[in-house]
């Protein structure tokens, strides 16, 4: 098989063994794999894979169709249409992966478009439910609105009765994100209010800021740290609000935690997605034989919406 490849700090395709499904795994022909910032890091030898997965081959996000079902597997059979978020790997012409980590692709959802949601949803829904309790009526800040994860977290909080308020940077995508639920659509210096959940996907500098916005009892949740990681807090601030922070990764997560994370997208998301209720925005998509391009326009950013490598007959 054929797969966008790490070496020496580039992107290349490359040929790989053709994988083969072990016990609980099925063999997934690749339609579309998206790039997140997980694929960055580790195109820069920053973020390596975890034990088991491909450890040259990124790609956190992979849907496609199953073509071989390896031994005491019952969720899927070969041809049925399938996404998820897994380890690594994803952005190969084929993926041997556990079937409890995949779901099965509503009809709403072209290739494009399933191949950009597992990761973002997955870890939205995360972070604003299981970390951060959201809940209907309150009010839920998110920083970085604009990105995948941002994307998504705005239209769940949207669909969960939650008031959203979206931070966003570049002006040009605010009629987009209140095109996806967002109640206001600021910039970073124009956030005003309580809040009683911050969705913190910039990084360090937000930090104190978030820390004086909390309701009493509100929670920030980092899941984000591009623009830093290291940050002074006013503990006493916190101690009285009541406030809270978490933080948390996915990708490093035992396979038990992430299987019951994609029951947690499977039975409440994609509902949402089957009622046309939540998207999945594409900003670009490129072949696997452009795999360096997509990374070049990934890393340029100012885009709005999942970069996505498409393959495979009935990709695009």
């Amino acid at each position: 098989m054929r797969a966008a490849t790490v070496r020496d700090g580039e992107i290349v395709v490359e040929e790989h063994p053709d994988p083969t499904p072990a016990h609980g795994e099925v063999l997934i022909e690749v339609r579309a794999a998206a790039l997140n910032g997980a694929d960055m890091m580790q195109k820069r030898g920053l973020y390596p894979a975890p034990p088991g997965w491909p450890q040259d081959i990124p790609g956190l996000d992979v849907a496609g169709v199953v073509s071989e079902c390896g031994s005491n597997t019952s969720r899927f059979r070969p041809g049925d249409r399938v996404m998820g978020f897994v380890g690594g790997g994803g952005q190969g012409e084929l993926l041997a992966v556990h079937e409890r980590l995949l779901m099965p692709v509503p009809e709403a959802l072209d290739w494009a478009q399933a191949g950009g949601f597992a990761e973002v949803f997955t870890t939205a829904y995360d972070a604003l439910f299981t970390q951060g309790e959201l809940k209907a009526g309150e009010r839920l800040l998110i920083h970085g609105a604009a990105g995948g994860v941002g994307t998504a977290a705005v239209q769940l909080g949207a669909t969960s009765g939650a008031t959203v308020v979206a931070s966003v940077r570049n002006t040009d995508h605010h009629d987009a994100v209140s095109e996806l639920g967002a109640h206001e659509v600021v910039t970073p210096d124009d956030e005003q209010g309580k809040y009683d959940v911050i969705l913190e996907l910039v990084g360090a500098p937000n930090l104190p800021g978030n820390v004086k916005a909390l309701n009493t009892l509100g929670r920030i949740v980092v899941i984000g740290i591009g623009a830093g990681a290291k940050a002074e807090v006013n503990l006493g601030a916190l101690m009285g609000c009541r406030g809270r922070i978490s933080a948390s990764t996915l990708r490093a997560r035992p396979f038990e935690e992430k299987a019951i994370a994609a029951r947690h997208v499977e039975r409440h998301v994609l509902p949402l997605v089957e009622r046309g209720e939540i998207t999945v925005p594409i900003a670009e998509t490129y072949s696997l034989d452009d795999a360096p391009a997509a990374y070049e326009r990934f890393a340029a950013g100012g885009k709005l919406g999942k970069i996505v490598l498409t393959m495979g007959e009935g990709a695009t």
